[in-house]
């Protein structure tokens, strides 16, 4: 039998946070021109890339009495038909309808018997189009490496051919006393990978030294934090069904707007999601005069040889959303301030350092902790917001070419709206997932997102 494949821990916590209100998948929905194509072309382009991915002929297993990380295991019974599905919109097939499906599906839990993934082709979509709804759970892949699967699982050339699969053949699942026996063998090594760690750290003590200040100076950044923000209707309980809706926008245009007025592009993102919030807090009759609204904004902290790798590699900033400020150029401004502080300050690595102590807790007391959590509200947060990297070449599937991709980012603890954001091809989509009894109102922010960037524009 082989060794399984042990979860990370901050995999595992996205597995530990779930529950029947928090559903921790992601999930892209890819548009492409042309007839739908036949269910066995779908399964032929897949079937012919899965070795690339083992994850997806694979399932979790968790140590009993989670005295361990969970385990990715071979699924003996894995079936490529269970997770390719079919479905099609009723006519006249609008992107509406494409969106109140994904908000359903996206309602729904992956079963945790099966591998965690999976691909709707959704026929109907008007203007002789379909698409590819592409569900993952979280403790699969962050953004980064959904991007990689993206460009893994599709095609570069409309002539790509998919030669037939070689015969998968799965490991034997291990017993319960087999993932017992070897978490306790893992756990065992632990206290000898930290004294390597110490050792290499003595080594280069300069350098042992830079990265304590970094994280000090990290920390100091968080006490701000510990303290709620100002009460709103974008906190509270959320059930497990979701809104979904999305914005467009061209990435050229964006960057036009950063170098007329500064910054980086994911500045005037936020900037333009900030005009987003604002007009949604009107909307509901809220005050924004000296408000913001504070996004946690989860950063890629992938290095360039881990590409390929599908997992989670992530840190996190804290980000103070103006939208108080009325004037689009100060509120860029403001924004542009504000990131450069907690980069200079060194927020994110604090945040990484703070996840990778974690890894050196026992996986029980990590469970617990995870799902107290989730089970708690709070209103120090009140949004996400993901900025992912895609490809910038043309892909395609069965001989389609996609034209545009939109990303959806899962909803936890008390925090009703998220917003992914993912470039492809030279388009810049927004993806806005809603509590469904919380939030029926995501199309304002939508709206605003595409007013703020045409407001911006008008400056340049």
């Amino acid at each position: 039998m082989s060794r399984p494949d042990r979860l990370g821990m901050q995999d595992a916590s996205f597995l530990y946070i779930e529950n029947e209100s928090s559903h921790m998948h992601i999930a892209s929905v890819a548009i492409f021109d042309g007839p739908p194509p036949h269910a066995d072309e779908v399964e032929a382009m897949i079937s012919s890339k899965l070795h690339h991915v083992p994850r997806y002929r694979q399932v979790v297993r968790f140590v009993p009495l989670d005295l361990g990380s969970p385990v990715w295991c071979d699924d003996p019974h894995f079936n490529l038909g269970y997770h390719v599905r079919h479905t099609a919109l009723p006519s006249p097939g609008s992107e509406d309808q494409l969106q109140t499906l994904v908000g359903r599906v996206m309602s729904q839990k992956l079963d945790r018997s099966k591998p965690l993934w999976e691909l709707w082709v959704v026929e109907g979509l008007e203007e002789d189009r379909w698409a590819i709804l592409s569900k993952t759970h979280h403790c699969m892949v962050d953004g980064v490496a959904g991007t990689d699967l993206m460009t893994t699982l599709m095609d570069d050339a409309p002539d790509t051919q998919h030669p037939a699969p070689a015969r998968f053949r799965a490991a034997d699942l291990p017993s319960p006393v087999g993932l017992l026996t070897g978490a306790i063998r893992d756990g065992l090594s632990s206290p000898v990978a930290a004294v390597r760690a110490i050792r290499g750290a003595l080594a280069a003590p300069r350098r042992f030294v830079e990265q304590l200040g970094d994280l000090g100076e990290g920390l100091a950044t968080f006490t701000s934090f510990g303290s709620d923000g100002a009460e709103s209707s974008l906190n509270g309980p959320i059930s497990p069904h979701r809104r979904w809706c999305w914005a467009d926008s061209e990435l050229a245009d964006i960057k036009k707007i950063r170098s007329i007025h500064g910054g980086t592009v994911n500045d005037v993102v936020l900037a333009i999601i900030t005009r987003g919030f604002r007009d949604l807090l009107r909307k509901r009759g809220e005050p924004v005069k000296d408000r913001f609204v504070r996004t946690l904004v989860p950063v890629s902290i992938r290095k360039e040889d881990e590409r390929g790798s599908y997992n989670n590699r992530v840190s996190a900033m804290f980000a103070e959303l103006p939208v108080g400020i009325a004037d689009p150029v100060e509120r860029l401004s403001s924004i542009h301030l504000q990131m450069r502080d907690l980069k200079e300050h060194h927020q994110a690595v604090a945040a990484e350092t703070l996840t990778s102590i974690s890894g050196f807790a026992p996986p029980m007391l990590l469970a617990l902790g995870a799902r107290i959590f989730s089970g708690l509200e709070q209103h120090a947060v009140q949004t996400v917001t993901t900025n992912v990297p895609g490809p910038q070449r043309q892909l395609y599937a069965a001989g389609r070419p996609m034209r545009a991709a939109y990303p959806y980012v899962p909803l936890a603890g008390s925090v009703r709206i998220g917003i992914a954001i993912f470039s492809y091809a030279g388009h810049l989509t927004y993806g806005i997932t809603g509590d469904y009894d919380g939030a029926p109102d995501i199309q304002v922010l939508a709206d605003g997102i595409e007013e703020g960037i045409r407001e911006l524009l008008a400056t340049v």
